[in-house]
């Protein structure tokens, strides 16, 4: 099998314990569309994310739309996993795509872990950008463990109280929706229902 992707080095990359992070792949051919490699190439690209926990690919021009991206992610064939719970505004794009948030760009959102705080959380996520922003607009990323083993170092006590006891997450939602906060999905649009028992139910 031919390979379809080719290794880039990027000055962003970092290293930790000799992994370097994150992986970025360009085409090996030019006429490689980036769908079709996936689903040829899919057990390596896993073996690759695995190892460097997580993957940007470049230069695939062809990948130009929201629906060009819809189409990689789904050639990875995983589940889609609904949006219910998570507390920000989002608006679907198309099928599977949807914006990142739909609060005004003044607005910061922190590092966390997507929807931590529900039973059913993603264990993937796929980020597009299909207009780069004038200013900002970047989306960081970094790897948890190494913030664990940083805080560990700094903070054993705290660690070893959170490790101990565990978190307990409240969120405190209005009904409707409000566009001007990171985080202002009401809880009728989190939760897909209109009765507010119904809601609790699917906490």
């Amino acid at each position: 099998m031919a390979a379809k992707f080719t290794t880039v080095e990027t000055p962003f990359q970092r290293k930790y314990g000799g992994i370097t992070f994150p992986a970025v792949l360009s085409p090996a051919m030019r006429t490689c569309t980036l769908p079709a490699a996936v689903k040829e190439q899919k057990s390596l690209l896993e073996s690759l994310l695995q190892r460097q926990c997580a993957i940007l690919f470049r230069g695939f021009d062809a990948t130009a739309t929201a629906a060009d991206f819809n189409d990689v992610v789904e050639a990875f064939g995983y589940e889609e996993l609904p949006y219910v719970g998570g507390p920000s505004t989002r608006t679907k794009v198309v099928r599977r795509v949807y914006t990142a948030n739909d609060a005004p760009p003044h607005r910061k959102i922190h590092f966390h872990h997507e929807m931590s705080h529900v039973s059913s959380y993603p264990r993937k996520l796929f980020f597009f950008c299909e207009e780069e922003a004038a200013f900002g607009g970047e989306t960081p990323i970094l790897l948890s463990h190494i913030v664990y083993e940083k805080m560990k170092e700094k903070y054993p006590d705290f660690v070893e109280k959170l490790e101990k006891l565990g978190l307990i997450y409240t969120i405190f939602a209005d009904e409707e929706d409000d566009n001007s906060s990171a985080l202002g999905r009401g809880w009728k649009s989190m939760f897909h229902t209109e009765d507010k028992i119904v809601a609790q139910q699917r906490e």
